[in-house]
């Protein structure tokens, strides 16, 4: 049964607690015992545009709660999408696969971009018209006790909170007619529509700027650039139940700056050039103090407000990923993006570095892939008593490690560092680059060590003269591992008595490589035949990983040794040196 027939078949708050994965007593008393006071955190912040915007914050039981409310009816709403062959393209906030990105993008290049802003947007949406919606709209008809259910669920004070997990997939749900009603409105007068939110964008190439959609204010004088909604615009938008904010409509003419939703779309969608400057200035104080601020929440003597706080590095990794979104955008667009780094990509790289590598919070270990990782992290779970320095074991036998296994990430951030997929000449190029690249920072740092685990064979050779050129020596096939610079170091596989090389899979039990995987046998080596062999990936995820608890990691025992006595060495000499 799909999620939105389960949540028609439903008629009792027992069904709608099973169906978000709750036993009925946790959400009786979330809505019905937790007091009112209790459930939100109230707090104010400072609109872009001037005046104050009220946000209240659930508390996190209860905002777990929404949150999952907030999954399943996304999961409706895409079920009921699907089945009509249906794309909403005019709603494009707090929806999958949707962003500012798509919603600006609608809107470039045109002569004409007309903004509204619907004025107490959230809170207009009370809890009737919730709970209304659900019982009468015939994609939900929905039970009335479960829709009085889910109304309680998303409301504060009888309305949607500005701040609330599911406030803004309700808001979408109760504002579809209203995009519909507008983008028909739209069509007529030869204008594009979207929304985003409480924002409401049309655009239009025409000579003349429809006066249906927004007319000039002509009793503030000829020259006057005060625009007003047009009569037709006004009335589809408060026969649905809204209301137009009169201080936040405007008209942007091609020769000025025009932005939807905070992006520029006069040409291309790009960013303010202010915010790309601000976020430059963070990354340059980051890494010269270890320190940046930003404008954000601070509780104080039992009030909330915003101001000037110390950021954290969530935060700022957060804002330029939005930028390098932008960014990979526009250059998929064009097809045009030159070679190398750009200066902003130059900034997220000096950023990653410095926060994965130079600050790092714990030991990292950079492997040369996605495998390695799978194999290292069940050798440390598997062997954690016996390596305390590299995992601890709690009183309920929780195991949690103490070192990072950096991750190949599907993402742009593996790009920047020039990681890629990983391997050994990808390893020994940033192993070059690594102390170029922490030369300009000046803030403190290199607690931990970077430690890059390699196979000692004759692939490794690349990596190995990397690290002849940095150190002004040869590293040796026997050494546990060599100082490569500043925090980080290189340590081979260990060689087995008698044999001249190694790799990782070496370490792994003949019986658990014999493992046969639909029809085919295990091939570490580089010629596969792939109607008889599988390879390293389906070693590591389909053998290793579901089997780990019944595999002998013992054979790992002299890398891990090797990876503490990085750890320790690292400590005594570079951390804590003697005087």
């Amino acid at each position: 049964m799909s999620r939105l027939a389960e949540l028609k078949a439903s008629t009792t708050l027992s069904d709608v607690a099973h169906l978000l994965g709750y036993k009925p007593k946790a959400v009786s008393y979330i809505l019905y015992m937790l007091p009112t006071d209790q459930k939100y955190t109230t707090f104010e912040i400072s609109k872009r545009n001037g005046g104050q915007r009220t946000i209240n914050a659930p508390v996190e039981k209860l905002k777990v709660l929404q949150r999952r409310l907030a999954d399943l009816l996304q999961d409706c709403l895409d079920e009921i999408n699907n089945a009509k062959g249906l794309k909403d393209r005019a709603a494009h906030g707090f929806k999958r696969k949707l962003s500012i990105i798509t919603n600006a993008r609608q809107h470039r290049h045109r002569r004409w971009v007309f903004n509204v802003d619907l004025e107490n947007f959230f809170p207009s949406i009370n809890f009737g018209r919730i709970r209304g919606f659900f019982i009468k709209n015939r994609d939900f008809q929905l039970h009335e006790k479960v829709a009085t259910v889910l109304a309680q669920i998303a409301c504060h004070d009888h309305s949607l909170p500005q701040g609330s997990p599911c406030s803004p997939v309700i808001s979408n749900l109760v504002a579809h007619l209203l995009d519909m009603r507008l983008v028909k409105l739209a069509q007529i007068a030869g204008c594009t529509y979207s929304r985003y939110a409480d924002d409401l964008t049309f655009s239009t190439n025409k000579k003349q700027f429809p006066l249906e959609i927004g007319w000039p204010a002509t009793d503030q004088g000829p020259d006057s650039h005060i625009w007003l909604p047009g009569d037709a615009l006004r009335k589809t938008i408060n026969r649905a139940g809204f209301t137009i904010n009169p201080n936040k409509t405007h008209l942007m003419y091609r020769t000025s700056r025009q932005r939807v939703t905070g992006l520029v779309v006069n040409k291309k969608i790009n960013i303010r050039w202010e915010y790309r400057h601000n976020v430059r200035a963070m990354v340059n104080k980051l890494v010269n103090t270890g320190e940046f601020e930003l404008n954000g929440i601070v509780h104080k003597d039992g009030n909330v407000s915003i101001e000037k706080r110390p950021g954290r590095l969530n935060e700022l990794h957060g804002m330029l990923g939005f930028v390098n979104d932008i960014d990979v955008y526009n250059s998929r667009q064009t097809n045009d993006k030159p070679p190398g780094f750009s200066s902003t990509e130059r900034v997220y790289r000096e950023f990653l570095i410095y926060s994965i590598f130079y600050a790092a919070q714990m030991p990292v270990i950079l492997c040369e892939g996605d495998t390695d990782n799978v194999y290292i992290t069940h050798a440390i779970r598997s062997l954690a008593r016996e390596f305390p320095d590299l995992a601890e074991v709690r009183a309920d036998d929780k195991i949690v490690l103490k070192v990072r296994l950096y991750k190949y990430p599907k993402s742009s951030t593996s790009h920047l560092l020039g990681l890629g997929d990983g391997g050994s000449s990808v390893l020994s190029k940033f192993i070059s680059e690594y102390k170029k690249e922490i030369s300009r920072f000046k803030a403190p740092g290199l607690a931990h060590p970077v430690i890059i685990v390699y196979d000692n064979d004759d692939g490794a050779r690349s990596i190995r003269n990397t690290i002849k050129q940095i150190t002004k020596s040869t590293p040796k096939v026997t050494n546990p591992f060599d100082h490569v610079t500043k925090n980080m170091y290189a340590v081979p596989t260990p060689i087995p008595e008698g044999e001249a090389a190694s790799k990782i899979e070496d370490f792994f039990g003949e019986m658990i490589k014999s493992t046969v995987v639909n029809g085919k046998i295990f091939n570490d080596g580089n010629n596969i035949d792939a109607t008889q062999h599988y390879g390293k990936r389906v070693f590591a995820h389909k053998v290793v990983r579901p089997k780990a608890q019944m595999i002998d990691f013992t054979g790992f025992r002299q890398l891990l040794s090797n990876i503490v006595e990085v750890i320790k060495y690292h400590k005594a000499a570079v951390v804590m040196p003697p005087p």
